[in-house]
């Protein structure tokens, strides 16, 4: 039979942090694909000739067209 045991808040914050150790311990779990895919991109550097390219090509992108309704209305 086991005994319930009441636990105060400081107590149940340092149970939850090691269970939270215990879970990175052993790796990460998703609930989907693309927060994994988040996940990867906020932990992994870019490298900087890659940055230095990326720059380059947006700078040569033509300015965005006006929107259908500015065209309409004269702004």
């Amino acid at each position: 039979m086991k005994r319930h045991i009441k636990l105060t808040s400081q107590e149940q914050e340092q149970q939850q942090a090691v269970e939270h150790q215990k879970q990175q311990a052993s790796g990460l779990e998703f609930e989907t694909p693309e927060k994994m895919l988040r996940h990867d991109a906020l932990h992994t550097p870019v490298p900087p000739a890659i940055a230095q390219r990326l720059q380059a090509s947006i700078a040569r992108l033509p300015p965005p067209a006006r929107g259908w309704w500015r065209r309409l209305l004269g702004s």
